[in-house]
Order: C-alpha cells, then structure tokens, then sequence
C-alpha cells in the first residue's frame, strides 16, 4: 500500500516521513501530566529510535551535528510516556515526565513558565500529594492528614463540601472560591490516601460523557 493513502495510525512510528526537512521532523515535547509545552527539538531516524530505546528523549542537534540526549550534561531529562506522530506523519509529539527544569535557564519549559494550562496546576498538585504519601515529611499538613486516616480526611472533605455550599448562598466570590480550593485540596488527599488520583476522576467523567 502507499504510505500516503494508507490509514492513518499516529502511534505508527515506522512510517515517518524524514524527506520534507533533509531528514529531519520537528519533535514537541508536552508534560505528561500538565499539558504544558516543555520544548521544541528535532530528531532523524537514529534519534527516534534510540528515544524509544531508552525511554530518554534524544534529539539531533543541528548545531553540533549530532545525537543530543536531553540532560545528558545537566542531568534533567525528559522521561517518555508516549509518543505519537500527527496525521501528516512528519511531527513528533513526545508527551514526557521532566526531572528538573527542562530550560538552561531554570524553567519548566523554555517557552517560560507562564505557558501552562490553566488546569494544569491540578495534576502538580495530585502530583504532589502523592509525594506527600509517599515521603510523609515531617511538618507538611498534607502528612498530618495521611497520619490520622482516611476516616479523618473523609470528615475534613465533609466540613469542606458544607462550608463551600454555605460560601455559594451566603458569601462573595472570594470566599467561595476559597472554599472550593480548599474541598478540592482535600478531595485530592482523600482519593491518594484510597490509592487513586484526580486522573482517575476525569477517566469516569470521560467514560460518562462518552
């Protein structure tokens, strides 16, 4: 079958085309979790290949002239979750887990720090939880929680939920949109201390929208 009138997979990396750009495609890299847009590099066949290889995003470099693995020397790479081409087959989106800053200059992302979704804070924020159960430091409220059980988190979402419906009827915006970070935030830690996250949530949103 030719390539351009076969059905379009994006998850079918074997059929990229490399002629458009002297072998090259330009490769996006997205936060797995944020959606926030961490960088733009390019990669050829070998780079491809090796960033599957070593669930490492690796690029070619233009400038040096060679393969170029993302904190080769800064060591803040760019774990792979998936990889996907677009319907021309001749982009990459590479969605990633950072460790580190992806930027030389410290950010997240080298398009500046503004660039995340506005959403996007939510899955940092589960992201973090998580952490917090896991490491349990010292000091952190979110620790005090896990420490005195689900029962206790449970009440806590319960005085949250009360005080946000109290906030609608009887406040202003601030104070009900104080309320609600706060049910969310509690919200998150109860679903962590059952073992799930927000992520868990949106599938059951999307399955019933579906």
């Amino acid at each position: 079958m030719n390539d351009k009138n076969r059905e379009f997979n994006p998850l079918d990396l074997n059929h990229i085309d490399w002629t458009k750009s002297d072998g090259l495609v330009p490769a996006i890299v997205q936060h797995w979790l944020t959606g926030e847009v961490l960088m733009l590099g390019y990669m050829n066949a070998e780079a491809l290949a090796l960033t599957r290889r070593s669930s490492r995003v690796t690029f070619y470099s233009r400038s040096k002239q060679r393969l170029w693995t993302k904190g080769e020397n800064s060591g803040h790479t760019l774990h792979v979750k998936s990889i996907r081409a677009d319907c021309d087959a001749d982009t990459l989106l590479v969605l990633a887990d950072p460790h580190g800053p992806t930027c030389h200059l410290g950010t997240t992302s080298c398009f500046g720090d503004a660039v995340q979704p506005p959403l996007g804070f939510l899955a940092k924020l589960d992201a973090l939880v998580e952490n917090r159960k896991t490491q349990l430091p010292e000091g952190s409220y979110t620790t005090r929680l896990f420490h005195e059980g689900t029962r206790r988190i449970a009440q806590k979402v319960g005085e949250e939920g009360v005080e946000t419906a109290l906030a609608a009827v009887a406040q202003g915006d601030d104070e009900l949109l104080g309320e609600a970070a706060d049910l969310v935030f509690h919200l998150t830690v109860l679903l962590r201390a059952r073992g799930f996250g927000l992520a868990d949530v949106a599938r059951v949103l999307v399955e019933r929208h579906g």
